[in-house]
């Protein structure tokens, strides 16, 4: 059992890799599914998560902490997808949250820019001109969307376990690749793996219960107990201290509370 996450650039046929990977492997696809969740589950506008994905920093520069809360927002409801585990996820970031999960195999999908060119012409009907155009624009959101979210380029080769080239692949043979890879011991679930996940998904959960007031709390999960720290004026410092500990201990699954020392402020009014 694991988690795959699939990253590719535009019309670099990662989608249908995923779809077939997860066939052959038995487990659910998801990407657009995430925020369809995410949209019903914290009664957001889907429309307005959409755009955000596809020009993040424009469209969320117009609401109050909205890339905290969009991040909040997504990465709550891609968790809980891979809380299931068996899970093959083809989409934005999501090798992002679950970088340090053993049992996640971090996918990065790249394709020739003339074939890229070529299906889109097809796909769209449109000129080479245009298709060019229409791949630059999308590739160039997509970098600015995970440097303005997560400070990172995602074609960045480091941020993945096994980078596949379709050049000369086929996607049936990127899937074979895939699949002999995740078979490996080193991405077996193991309890402590899934702990881990179930850590990231609570914490999640406490983050999205603090963004509208308190978006800038650092938090973290370990078996229940959600360890919080942030800074505030220091003549605040104990009434936000307790107004913090009671938004926490109000989410499900919270076991204790642990206000870091990093809470002692660094100013005073």
């Amino acid at each position: 059992m694991a988690i795959i996450t699939i990253s590719r650039g535009s019309h670099s046929r990662g989608k249908e890799v995923a779809e077939k990977l997860a066939k052959k492997l038995g487990y659910e696809c998801i990407s657009r599914e995430v925020i369809l969740q995410a949209s019903e589950d914290f009664n957001v506008p889907e429309v307005m998560l959409l755009q955000a994905v596809y020009n993040a920093p424009s469209v969320l520069g117009r609401f109050i902490y909205g890339k905290e809360r969009y991040r909040a927002f997504i990465e709550v409801a891609l968790l809980k997808q891979f809380r299931k585990n068996n899970i093959v996820y083809h989409g934005f970031a999501g090798h992002f949250f679950v970088r340090n999960v053993p049992h996640a195999l971090k996918v990065r999908i790249i394709a020739k820019l003339e074939d890229r060119i070529k299906l889109v012409m097809s796909k769209e009907d449109i000129s080479r001109k245009e298709a060019i155009k229409f791949l630059e624009k999308l590739d160039e959101e997509r970098v600015k969307w995970g440097q303005y979210f997560y400070g990172m380029d995602t074609r960045d080769p480091q941020l993945y376990d096994l980078v596949v080239n379709i050049a000369k692949l086929s996607p049936d043979d990127a899937v074979d690749i895939i699949h002999s890879t995740v078979n490996l011991k080193t991405f077996e679930t193991t309890p402590a793996s899934q702990q881990m996940v179930e850590d990231l998904y609570l914490a999640a959960l406490v983050k999205l219960s603090l963004v509208e007031k308190y978006p800038d709390a650092e938090v973290s999960a370990q078996e229940g107990v959600i360890y919080a720290s942030l800074t505030v004026p220091q003549i605040l410092k104990e009434e936000i201290k307790r107004e913090l500990e009671t938004s926490i201990r109000a989410v499900a699954g919270v076991k204790d509370v642990k206000i870091q020392k990093s809470f002692s402020l660094q100013y005073e009014l």
